[in-house]
């Protein structure tokens, strides 16, 4: 029987709290996991992982109107209808289109069908750390929640292929269709927040979309010591809805100097911010059954 795959994705409620500097750490932590970056909108974990590409896919993602300008007589029915602006009788804005088509529908001439396009590029890549997903979306590009999807699926594909166990997956921030894709089904989705106003409202948030996939949940608070009554906030908050919290930490330059130097920080440095890293992970694993 094939060995059940085991999958955590890091997610934030706002941008910017540490989560890819968690998830790098982690990568550099595990054995026999495949990685996962499905924050395609803004795809960093390369930057830590320095992955070596050996395949390069087309992503197919969203229609776009397409005029066949020997059928067309320039009614207007079609700029007429559009709520984007996205199409005249003289041209079709392909970045301003949704591919809703009702342009289509609405022209009497049969002049128009909608036609998938390229949307970005997914890449199979080695690290020394294992093996990476990540994609790349096209500027303006829409159709990243798919994109998210089918990374995850060509991760699945390779850790069924080559045996890894784990897999670790860099979400994007927020609740929009990206962060439920890289969440669904997963066995936990671990929170990087920060102590701050926004990052309290923004952590509470995202908890409710997790919990409303009933999925399990925990909470890293990074740079717990700028604000020690928000840190306490968000502990409280946790402890209330019985939300494990795996690391309290500190702030440190050492995390700036060590994505300087495009290393993971367990790997950097081994002060207090990679020590509750790698006690995170420790509590982490547990969720996962990566010794089972």
């Amino acid at each position: 029987m094939a060995q059940r795959l085991s999958q955590l994705t890091v997610v934030s409620g706002k941008g910017g709290t540490g989560k890819t500097t968690v998830l790098g750490s982690f990568a550099a932590l595990a054995e026999n996991a495949v990685l996962a970056d499905c924050d395609v909108d803004a795809a960093n974990l390369h930057l830590l992982l320095h992955p070596q590409v050996r395949q390069q896919e087309e992503f197919w993602g969203a229609k776009v109107a397409v005029r066949d300008a020997a059928r067309c007589d320039g009614v207007g029915e079609c700029e007429r209808g559009c709520r984007f602006g996205a199409i005249t009788t003289q041209a079709v804005d392909p970045l301003a289109c949704e591919g809703c088509g009702l342009c289509v529908l609405a022209c009497p001439n049969d002049a128009l069908r909608l036609e998938q396009i390229v949307n970005g590029h997914t890449y199979m890549s080695d690290t020394r750390y294992g093996p990476l997903v990540h994609a790349k979306l096209l500027p303006a590009a829409e159709s990243s929640g798919r994109l998210v999807t089918r990374v995850r699926q060509l991760a699945e594909d390779i850790a069924l292929r080559d045996g890894q166990r784990v897999a670790l997956i860099d979400g994007p921030p927020g609740i929009g269709c990206t962060a439920t894709a890289a969440l669904a089904d997963v066995d936990l989705a671990l929170i990087v927040t920060e102590p701050t106003l926004s990052g309290i409202h923004d952590m509470e948030r995202v908890i409710g979309l997790i919990q409303h996939f009933g999925l399990p949940v925990a909470v890293i608070i990074n740079k717990a010591d700028i604000n020690e009554a928000n840190a306490g906030r968000i502990g409280s908050f946790c402890r209330q809805h019985d939300i494990p919290v795996l690391a309290e930490l500190p702030f440190d330059d050492v995390v700036t100097h060590a994505i300087v130097a495009q290393v993971p920080l367990v790997e950097y440095d081994d002060g207090p911010v990679s020590q509750g890293i790698r006690a995170a992970w420790d509590r982490a694993s547990g969720h996962l059954e990566v010794n089972a």
